[in-house]
């Protein structure tokens, strides 16, 4: 009888290549996501030594940072963005990879597109130059970031040089309260391991209520894994995961999705399966929570005060709190709903799906923004921008 291993070791077993003797091994990379900021000099890497892209099939190019949020039929203001935007859509042409410009409506993060274009597949690696890659192991990926030699490593050999992580499992049972969502999970995890609590680990998340969670929600759970240190964040792939993949442009088809549905099924963690750490939480008992400083870790419940860093016995991390205090104008023992916003942020690769937007449409409906409010609003990908305004949401 074979070994119970967790959802990381099957993969991570799946796509080994090689383990030499000190533990350093080459793994084999499924999914290669590209964007304007990282990949030029990995480009220029290939150029140079007369390289080329080893599976542009594999790998799918989109503008994404620097893309105006305003009017794009103006010029960007910015030459730096225009310049790099410039020279992906060169090397997209020349390298021949798949490539989504600032117009096409397939456009938006990264971490938007590739599950809605079905590129990201459960059981696959999956590598961009971005720390919130993590975001694609809500659908039983393994994937994360690289830094900008490996990505010209990953584009010329389709294969990273790592070293195997230890497990982790967060394991959240019961129901959520109305109004708790993924991000309220996630930052409740965050606070109780701290930003570097995960360091070292890939973080496999389970329980009633991950289970529960829509995609979106487990997006921005698995998003968010790096806050709290981890190299990865894993939920494993099920019915609902299935069912938001089914007929995405890029996802199997007919009798190579059936086949694929096979493997997927067998890719969640044994029972007995060893994890060098484990940590639970009672999802009733979690309420709507913020950070009130300058971490991921500092975080209180909606209706909570700021702490006061004095009660904390660690000086180092007393002296941190002061700082973040300091910094954020507040004093200890404010009540949370008395601190004034000035500007809110309803987007980026954490929470700019159109789950996160119809929230926001339905708090706000009927009501105007405070006048010394800047309130800004920006969907995550193309889709999500028109899903939006089919559905009157911009209104």
């Amino acid at each position: 009888m074979s070994k119970p291993t967790t959802l990381y070791d099957k993969i991570w077993n799946d796509h080994l290549v090689h383990e030499a003797d000190d533990g350093t091994c080459l793994l084999y990379i499924d999914r290669h996501l590209v964007h304007e900021v990282t990949s030029p000099q990995a480009f220029e890497g290939l150029r140079a030594t007369g390289r080329k892209v080893r599976a542009p099939e594999k790998t799918l190019a989109v503008v994404d940072h620097n893309v105006p949020t305003t009017d794009r039929s103006k010029p960007n203001p910015d030459p730096e963005s225009i310049e790099q935007m410039r020279v992906m859509e060169e090397n997209a042409r020349e390298f021949g990879i798949e490539y989504y410009n600032e117009f096409d409506r397939r456009q938006g993060i990264v971490h938007v597109i590739g599950p809605e274009q079905g590129f990201t597949l459960p059981g696959t690696t999956i590598v961009c130059g971005d720390s919130h890659t993590s975001t694609h192991g809500a659908f039983g990926a393994l994937a994360h970031g690289i830094g900008t030699s490996e990505v010209e490593h990953v584009l010329a050999t389709q294969t990273l040089i790592q070293k195997k992580a230890r497990n982790m499992r967060a394991i959240v049972d019961g129901k959520l309260p109305a109004g708790v969502t993924g991000k309220d999970i996630i930052l409740a995890i965050i606070g109780e391991i701290g930003t570097a609590g995960g360091t070292g680990y890939v973080l496999e998340y389970a329980g009633e209520a991950i289970r529960a969670l829509s995609m979106e929600g487990r997006m921005t759970v698995c998003n968010m894994s790096i806050e709290g240190g981890a190299r990865a964040g894993l939920v494993a792939a099920d019915e609902k995961a299935f069912e938001f993949l089914k007929g995405r442009p890029k996802a199997p088809k007919g009798a190579a999705w059936d086949a694929a549905m096979r493997y997927w099924d067998t890719l969640r963690s044994d029972e007995g399966a060893h994890f060098d750490h484990e940590i639970r939480l009672d999802a009733a008992k979690l309420p709507p929570i913020v950070t009130w400083g300058t971490s991921p870790e500092d975080v209180v419940s909606i209706s909570g005060v700021v702490p006061d860093p004095d009660q904390i016995a660690d000086e180092a991390k007393r002296l941190s709190k002061h700082r973040a205090l300091n910094y954020m104008g507040l004093k200890p023992g404010t009540r949370i709903t008395d601190i004034k916003l000035d500007r809110v942020f309803i987007g980026s690769c954490t929470n700019g799906r159109i789950e996160d937007l119809r929230a926001v449409a339905k708090v706000a409906e009927g009501k105007t923004v405070n006048g010394n409010v800047n309130a800004m609003i920006v969907p995550g990908s193309g889709i999500v921008k028109q899903q939006a305004e089919a559905e009157g949401l911009d209104k």
